[in-house]
């Protein structure tokens, strides 16, 4: 049940991330940061991707992904196309790796020591998603702010 929620959850907002990058009008603005802003909705972006594809892809799912954090908020002006395109892979792994996860997987302490203290997969999921919701709103915060 929790995995179908998740993997819901994680469609609704991936799409949402989607379409935010999609909405800037100038691609130039996904990477603008100011005084009070520090990080752009590029890296933003590039964080989502990275955590996502680390978190679950490569440690429940065993996809080989190797994550270089610092590069998610170091590099930019990656192609909107590139950025939707990693979104869209991106979803389907989580979509794969839920699927695939059973009551017992959940229940099960998550193999990385992320918070230094122990929590089961289930927890660690639902927290990923709520991490997800709110960077998506900083995005959508900072596109209507910096991109008008």
């Amino acid at each position: 049940m929790l995995t179908k929620t998740l993997e819901t959850i994680f469609h609704r907002d991936l799409d949402a991330l989607k379409q935010e990058i999609e909405a800037y009008q100038n691609e130039d603005r996904l990477w603008m940061v100011t005084k009070d802003i520090s990080n752009s909705a590029g890296n933003l972006c590039l964080h989502i991707i990275g955590n996502l594809n680390h978190f679950i892809g490569a440690v429940l799912g065993h996809t080989g992904y190797a994550r270089q954090r610092e590069l998610e908020f170091t590099r930019t002006h990656v192609p909107k196309i590139e950025m939707i395109t990693n979104i869209e892979a991106t979803k389907a792994i989580v979509a794969k790796v839920l699927a695939d996860l059973t009551t017992t997987d959940l229940e099960r302490e998550y193999e990385l020591k992320v918070f230094n203290k122990p929590m089961s997969t289930g927890y660690f999921l639902v927290h990923l998603s709520t991490h997800l919701a709110y960077h998506l709103g900083q995005i959508n915060y900072h596109r209507r702010l910096l991109d008008s």
